[in-house]
């Protein structure tokens, strides 16, 4: 009773004022929450975008939450290319007959995953008495998904995976020749290293040196090469040793992948976190819109599109 009287009247208070002091202030916070009302209240009117059964593929993992981010960054991808794209969608367990059939109206010809559909496949590829570990964080950190859900879908061995919250104001070539002839693989660097684990355990773990400031708002992967059963025995020791974290999912991709063999995509180019002057002159060719520059993403930057 105490603790949850100090988390009402102190804890929640004060973290919620951290929040709004970063934004700054509760007057602007309010303001980028009604951009944000307004761009999901616009996302319906998008044109429909055709996805080619021979296109490049590209990944989402969305549902309800973010349909309309996934919308937004497609119809910002079609305008700067004339490439041939095939999106498969991802349910991230919140898909029903409303959501499938938006997307079916607004990306006609688009591949959609159901979780029916997905939890078949883990139970063929990733049994839960095999890999207890991966099937207790896909209950309460849906961000692992990414890795559980998408690469165990059949069809392609190597998988680019976007998330929703990006937007691209010039044409991703070097994206778009790594989706060509993928034979290594690719991401975005951050703009500090977010892991959540020290470099030191997540190195003793998987026995290689793991790159800087990876980031997986893009991230290209073969599915064929996933170690499930290290992944399953990291997730276990790295929470044992240093406790969760948000950003585990980002931490078991750099241990996967090393340092060596890798594209990693020019942070000039492919933005992690856009500063005010970034979103205005919509510089570079793909922004990730994390932490900060949400403001600008649900304030701005989705009218430019």
């Amino acid at each position: 009773m105490i603790q949850s009287l100090i988390n009402i009247f102190y804890r929640n208070p004060k973290s919620a004022l951290n929040k709004y002091s970063r934004f700054g202030g509760y007057a602007n916070y309010r303001r980028m929450l009604h951009g944000n009302a307004m761009m999901k209240k616009a996302s319906v009117n998008l044109p429909p975008v055709i996805s080619y059964p021979e296109g490049l593929p590209i990944y989402f993992l969305t549902g309800e939450k973010y349909l309309y981010q996934t919308l937004f960054c497609i119809q910002s991808l079609q305008k700067v290319t004339t490439e041939k794209f095939r999106f498969v969608l991802v349910d991230d367990g919140s898909f029903d007959a409303v959501i499938v059939q938006r997307i079916k109206d607004q990306l006609p010809g688009s591949e959609i995953f159901t979780s029916a559909v997905i939890e078949e496949n883990l139970k063929k590829l990733l049994p839960e008495q095999s890999f207890t570990a991966l099937h207790n964080k896909r209950k309460v950190y849906p961000h692992i998904k990414k890795l559980t859900d998408v690469h165990t879908l059949p069809g392609n061995n190597w998988k680019l995976v976007l998330d929703s919250d990006m937007l691209f104001w010039a044409s991703p070539d070097r994206m778009i020749d790594w989706l060509k002839q993928p034979d290594k693989p690719i991401y975005m660097l951050d703009c500090q290293n977010s892991y959540g684990y020290t470099k030191e355990l997540m190195e003793i773990l998987c026995g290689k040196q793991i790159p800087d400031l990876l980031n997986v708002g893009a991230i290209g992967l073969n599915s064929e090469k996933i170690d499930w059963a290290a992944l399953n025995r990291w997730v276990v020791v790295l929470e044992e040793k240093q406790g969760t974290s948000y950003y585990l999912e980002q931490a078991l991709t750099a241990m996967l992948i090393g340092e060596t063999g890798t594209v990693a995509l020019p942070a000039h180019d492919y933005i992690v976190n856009p500063d005010t002057g970034a979103i205005t002159h919509k510089k570079g060719i793909l922004h990730h819109y994390v932490d900060l520059s949400k403001e600008g993403y649900f304030k701005q930057a989705w009218k430019m599109v």
